[in-house]
């Protein structure tokens, strides 16, 4: 279900904003071309981990967010956070993210 390429990323990205339309989910994640990204959200979907909400106008408009589903992998994305920072610390690398956004929606 969050195999592919950039799921787990985009599910990230959506647990930190609550809506998030094909535009914004674009800058946010600029490596992944329209079609990868397309395909990842549709994917995501079909497993019932996000909504895609169309909005009826010129040009469309749509949102993306986590269903009720989708935001009980939060567990799962802490811990490969987690798991990665040690990786990343065992290596001498720096750590380039953080997890503050989506902890601190938790006290919300």
């Amino acid at each position: 279900m969050i195999g592919g390429k950039y799921k787990s990323l985009i599910l990230w990205k959506l647990m930190t904003n609550k809506t998030l339309r094909f535009s914004q989910l674009q800058k946010e994640i600029p490596c992944a071309t329209p079609k990868m990204l397309t395909q990842q959200l549709r994917e995501l979907e079909s497993n019932q981990l996000i909504n895609r909400k169309v909005f009826p106008v010129v040009p469309p408009k749509v949102e993306y967010s986590l269903t009720d589903f989708g935001k009980s992998i939060k567990p799962v994305l802490e811990a490969m956070y987690q798991w990665g920072s040690h990786c990343l610390n065992r290596q001498g690398l720096k750590i380039n993210c953080t997890m503050a956004a989506i902890a601190d929606q938790t006290k919300q």
